[in-house]
């Protein structure tokens, strides 16, 4: 017979009771840590459901926002990574409240996280202990991942951002990144919410063959650093359907990425769609093969923008960029190559820069620009732009004052079907 949910909670809690008696009779010194960790597992083992899936709320998770349900999660991703075939990590409905959690690898099997309820970020940034750059949410060395649902990840942000001093130096303290990909292969993200981070929404890092689908992201557009996805070193990632509004870049795309299609993307507020910043540390490598179509972009500072450091320390080329049926609607700086790139005056403005641009088209680019200067292609006198194409862009200033710009210094490429006044090529 079939034990109803108050039977098997009483099964749980006295087989716990019976391993922590064990113990401490047989004289074992281990640490509290430990034992806890010794405590979940043996727990998930009782409370994994048909199938491969284990209930975080079985292991002691309470979704009332205030309880620490950081053991439970971590319990049950130990005995889902640890099992063969398909096995499923189950979040119900409710709030529940965790600190950082590595979800680490290689994993048995293939992992689903089944976001059905809301976890929230900790604001006591102890809980987020012993990196230089802090996580959340963190999934390193997995392959055939899976984090689906409606539910979201609250990274609870407005309580810290005002601990955020980056836009002051370089050396600032970082808050946590909400979710982090780290060296995830085959891995899918699909309908969840992202709330409010700390700091970065979703960072890709050394991944392959990602897929983002109709996911949300959202945070004030005062909200430091926030922002929705950035990728660096990871190729064939795919972003589409997806609704992104933050304090930052939408979609930031960093060093040694390649193989990036960003489809049927709304961004807004926001800095936009960036590749960059680059050339900001040494030995970054290049950006290739990036795609961006049927994009709209909602009164963001930014549109389109490639950005790299004037006094840049890495070679890095930016090659095979593609953007094809993007609507801008009252955006700032709607087309944007900025090789003088030196955020908040905390650079050397006057450098050499050594990142190289090449092989750009801009196709038919339509809407409304919120600045006269509807394109501002600004490269290196010493390292122009090649290759840049102009097809189509038809984006008119919004405002009476003044007329519709465009700016080419240092770009070498193509105009054609533009509007005259943009056609600068």
């Amino acid at each position: 017979m079939a034990f109803r949910n108050h039977d098997a909670a009483m099964v749980v809690f006295f087989f716990l009771l019976m391993v922590i008696t064990y113990a401490n009779a047989h004289g074992h010194s281990k640490k509290p840590e430990e034992i806890t960790e010794g405590v979940y597992g043996a727990a998930a083992a009782v409370a994994a459901g048909p199938g491969g899936t284990f209930d975080i709320t079985k292991l002691g998770a309470v979704g009332n926002g205030r309880a620490d349900s950081t053991g439970a999660v971590m319990a049950a991703w130990r005995s889902a990574c640890a099992g063969a075939g398909k096995q499923t990590i189950l979040i119900p409905k409710g709030d529940f409240m965790t600190g950082a959690m590595e979800l680490r690898g290689p994993c048995n099997g293939a992992v689903t996280i089944q976001l059905d309820g809301n976890l929230l970020g900790s604001n006591d940034l102890s809980k987020y202990p012993g990196k230089k750059m802090p996580n959340w949410v963190e999934v390193r060395h997995v392959d055939n991942l899976v984090i689906s649902g409606k539910g979201k990840l609250d990274g609870q942000g407005p309580g810290v951002w005002s601990k955020n001093s980056c836009s002051k130096s370089y050396n600032c303290k970082l808050l946590p990144n909400t979710l982090v990909l780290n060296t995830v292969n085959n891995g899918v993200v699909n309908g969840i919410t992202l709330l409010n981070a700390k700091f970065f929404h979703m960072n890709i890092y050394r991944c392959k063959d990602i897929k983002i689908s109709g996911v949300t992201i959202s945070a004030p557009g005062d909200s430091p650093n926030t922002d929705g996805i950035h990728m660096g070193d990871s190729s064939k990632i795919t972003i589409a359907a997806t609704t992104i509004g933050t304090g930052d870049d939408c979609i930031s795309i960093g060093p040694g990425t390649d193989g990036v299609n960003i489809t049927g993307v709304t961004c807004g507020p926001g800095h936009g769609i960036s590749i960059g910043s680059l050339g900001r540390y040494k030995d970054e490598r290049d950006v290739r093969d990036v795609s961006v179509t049927r994009c709209v972009l909602r009164k963001t500072t930014n549109g389109l923008r490639i950005k790299s450091y004037e006094d840049s320390v890495s070679p890095v080329t930016v090659s095979k960029v593609s953007y094809d049926g993007v609507v801008m609607d009252h955006v700032d700086n709607p087309i944007i190559i900025d090789q003088k790139y030196c955020p908040n005056s905390i650079c050397t403005s006057k450098g050499d820069s050594k990142v190289s641009v090449r092989d750009v088209t801009f196709r038919n680019i339509t809407g409304t620009s919120n600045t006269p200067a509807v394109v501002q292609l600004l490269c290196s006198g010493k390292l122009p732009c090649s290759g840049v194409a102009m097809q189509d862009v038809k984006v008119l200033y919004g405002g009476s004052d003044k007329k519709t710009t465009a700016v080419c210094d240092h770009a070498l490429g193509k105009s054609t079907g533009c509007l005259k006044e943009l056609a600068c090529l």
